[in-house]
């Protein structure tokens, strides 16, 4: 039902219904079509300054992020985006909506890869900025939850993982056993460092070593 504008005169001389009510009834709507829109983001149109704010915002977020964590999150209603939000930044990281071009020119500016099949339809991304394991698994289990969001990949260092790539990633254990772990690989006989590479954990190696070379970079930076 459709409530006339205060003050509003709901018919003009002649029966029809005037331009002001007219009017309302289609701020109305708009207001109803903006209030159910999925995914916590509303499609509007930006200029350019704002473009250009939001490249230089993507990319402080990703100067201060381990790795980023893409997602597809068509489909998921506003608050439960709210709610992972929040779940991420216990995690100590931040879940934001992005816009695909804006993001990968952010990428590109930053030194880091641009995953164009990743950049496809509605994208958020995960932002680790503390524990990037942690930040994956609250995002793979929130989609398993929700039946509705995927995750694509992710970007960690100058590397790009796939999804099997990012179930690896959060699997990894805290900082000190990794290192631990990678000495460990190193260190050990050339056969059995051929036999891990062939194995089914060949892909944790390969995350595990791009973590390490991440943290190698960091630490000489300091």
């Amino acid at each position: 039902m459709i409530v006339p504008m205060p003050g509003a005169t709901a018919v003009a001389p002649g029966g029809r219904p005037s331009l002001c009510l007219k009017l309302w009834q289609r701020l109305l709507i708009c207001a109803v079509k903006a209030n159910g829109t999925k995914g916590g983001e509303r499609q509007l149109a930006i200029t350019k300054k704002r473009k250009g704010e939001l490249v230089e915002e993507y990319g402080d977020w990703l100067k201060r992020s381990q790795a980023v964590i893409l997602a597809d999150y068509r489909g998921v209603l506003t608050k439960d985006v709210y709610r992972l939000r929040m779940k991420v930044r216990d995690a100590k990281g931040e879940f934001h909506v992005t816009k695909n071009t804006l993001v990968a020119r952010a990428l590109r500016e930053a030194g880091l890869p641009a995953p164009e099949a990743m950049l496809q339809g509605p994208t958020a991304m995960g932002f680790c900025f503390d524990n990037p394991p942690s930040v994956a698994k609250v995002m793979l289990d929130f989609a398993t939850e929700s039946n509705l969001m995927k995750v694509k990949g992710a970007v960690l260092g100058n590397r790009v993982l796939d999804l099997e790539g990012v179930k690896a990633l959060s699997e990894l254990p805290p900082r000190p056993v990794v290192m631990a772990q990678v000495l460990g690989t190193i260190q050990a006989p050339a056969g059995k460092v051929a036999g891990v590479l062939n194995s089914a954990v060949a892909q944790i190696v390969r995350v595990v070593q791009a973590r390490v070379d991440q943290l190698k970079a960091a630490e000489g930076a300091a």
